[in-house]
């Protein structure tokens, strides 16, 4: 049996949720199909405890400002990745406004974003601070090492801390908690009522081939082990890391020499309701010296079901599974001739990292408190229990030497003529994802994202699409005051 649909969609999380939602919303009249192979949408990477929840807007998140080997800052990323996030809460503000999503506070969140610092780390903080508030991105941020003024913020910080110790922090109040699960579910219960739009889940896309232009997938019912054949003019592989083994059974050249590296996570979770309720803020301090982006330690207080929750970590851990829910041969079996070179020499160039996982899998909850006790000293063993967090798939592909690189980042992959797109990485994923899929709809619409009529629905949906906020103080506090207002967020004018 084969069927015929426009588009077809692999994977039930937040990013093939958003790429239909954007696209049905440009094109109503599109066909598209959705495939999950759970037996529900949201379990893997988008579901609520496998991931921090953080809107990622570099209000907080020290790895996205290194320090440049002249001593400065760099603020590339964090400009970047500021004004990314801005247009996913744009999108949302739209899908409200059309009640396409519901209420803003059964998805998002205000929650503060603090960066927090000890001893020797104080001056880079300080440095940070004095650059990223020169910009109107982060012109609202605030500085202090007082201990009182840090108290305010978040007490749980002092309590316990010896009062003679340097530490620092900055205070953002626009910062955002996000149920990245809700949202695909609200997408789904929205998109579900539209013509046109058809959700299988239980289904496992297994192989994919290219014939003239249409891709022939071919899907798996898990629930009775039939199998049919679907054909697509466009196909979207957004399944985590269920994309990676897929695109390599696409055959396209673009994907010749990826590999991917998975890498697990594991929180400390509170249990003690007095100590989640002193708590209402994000922070983020810096990895340890050798230690890799991903261990960056964060103290986050989340609204999972509509409670509030409190967790540390994460806590790093390594299996070779490239989905949560995987196989163990999904790392071994991802090995080809094309990728196994980068895969060898990005090993041998992340001794450091193979070295910090083993370590990782090792610490007992005892050891993990200790990283925990540098936000809070007083935290103690019997009020926090361990939970499992998602899986994710670090990228690994050649650098500008042509030597294989493991990547940090989110990463997407066409094919030359736009008819396939992948998604590949990890954070800060799931809060660009209205970028990332305003990139994909760039590639592999391009004709339909050159017209009049499409570049309205954008800025319909996007108000500060292709413009620089930096460069306009009156257009950034209008843009961003109303998706603030829309959304229940704070918002203080500059």
């Amino acid at each position: 049996m084969c069927e015929d649909s426009e588009i077809v969609l692999v994977g039930g999380g937040i990013m093939s949720f958003t790429l239909a939602a954007m696209l049905k919303e440009l094109k109503p009249s599109a066909e598209i199909s959705l495939y999950e192979m759970l037996e529900d949408v949201g379990l893997e990477s988008s579901m609520v405890w496998n991931n921090a929840g953080t809107g990622h807007q570099a209000l907080c998140e020290l790895n996205y400002t290194p320090k440049k080997s002249d001593g400065s800052i760099d603020t590339t990323k964090a400009f970047a990745i500021n004004q990314q996030y801005e247009l996913s809460k744009e999108f949302w503000a739209h899908c409200v406004k059309k009640n396409i999503l519901q209420t803003p506070s059964s998805f998002l969140n205000p929650v503060p974003h603090l960066s927090f610092v000890v001893d020797n780390i104080v001056p880079y903080l300080k440095l940070r601070y004095e650059t990223l508030s020169k910009s109107p991105l982060f012109r609202n941020m605030q500085y202090s090492q007082d201990h009182d003024q840090i108290k305010q913020w978040a007490p749980l910080l002092l309590e316990g801390r010896d009062p003679n110790q340097q530490i620092a922090a900055t205070y953002m109040a626009e910062g955002t908690d996000v149920d990245f699960g809700a949202i695909v579910h609200q997408l789904r219960d929205s998109l579900s009522r539209q013509k046109g739009f058809n959700i299988y889940v239980n289904h496992k896309v297994t192989n994919l081939t290219k014939e003239g232009n249409t891709w022939l997938l071919d899907v798996k019912d898990k629930t009775n082990g039939t199998a049919k054949q679907v054909k697509a003019k466009f196909v979207f592989l957004g399944a985590g890391g269920g994309s990676f083994p897929l695109l390599q059974k696409s055959g396209i050249p673009e994907s010749k020499g990826y590999g991917g590296f998975p890498v697990g996570g594991l929180w400390l979770v509170c249990k003690n309701r007095d100590i989640i309720d002193k708590h209402q803020a994000k922070i983020y301090g810096k990895a340890s010296i050798g230690d890799p982006p991903m261990s960056v330690p964060h103290l986050d207080t989340r609204i999972i079901d509509g409670k509030k929750e409190l967790l540390f970590g994460p806590y790093a851990g390594f299996n070779t599974k490239f989905l949560k829910r995987g196989s163990l041969l999904d790392f071994p079996l991802s090995i080809r001739a094309n990728n196994s070179m980068p895969m060898i020499q990005a090993g041998i160039d992340n001794v450091p990292l193979t070295i910090y996982l083993i370590k990782q899998i090792l610490l007992t909850n005892g050891r993990r408190m200790r990283k925990l006790n540098v936000f809070i000293p007083s935290a103690k063993l019997d009020d926090w229990k361990a939970k499992f967090a998602g899986q994710r798939v670090q990228i690994i592909k050649k650098d500008a030497q042509g030597r294989g690189s493991l990547q940090f980042g989110t990463e997407v992959i066409t094919s030359s003529d736009g008819s396939l797109a992948a998604l590949l990485g990890a954070s800060p994923g799931a809060s660009t994802t209205v970028n990332i899929m305003v990139q994909v709809l760039k590639r592999c619409f391009k004709d339909e994202m050159d017209s009049q009529e499409w570049q309205d629905k954008i800025r319909e949906m996007l108000p500060s699409y292709g413009r620089s906020l930096e460069e306009n103080i009156a257009h950034f506090n209008e843009c961003r005051a109303q998706t603030a207002s829309i959304l229940n967020l704070p918002f203080k004018e500059i």
